[in-house]
């Protein structure tokens, strides 16, 4: 992985199963939508990178606000 992007590793907030995403650290503050691999159902993310270059990841569901 190159310096700009680094996986993710986040819990799926319908089946709960851990699947992995690429963060994009290029982008201090970003949110977007990104179907779930296992059941396929959209999540929101929200992605927020530390002053260490680290991304830090929230996802939630379409139906939590």
């Amino acid at each position: 992985m190159n310096l700009l992007q680094d996986l993710v590793e986040i819990q799926c907030p319908y089946c709960g199963e851990l699947v992995q995403i690429v963060a994009d650290c290029s982008v201090s503050d970003q949110e977007y939508i990104e179907d779930c691999a296992v059941c396929c159902k959209p999540i929101n993310l929200k992605v927020l990178v530390n002053e260490e270059g680290m991304p830090i990841v929230t996802a939630w569901s379409q139906d939590e606000c």
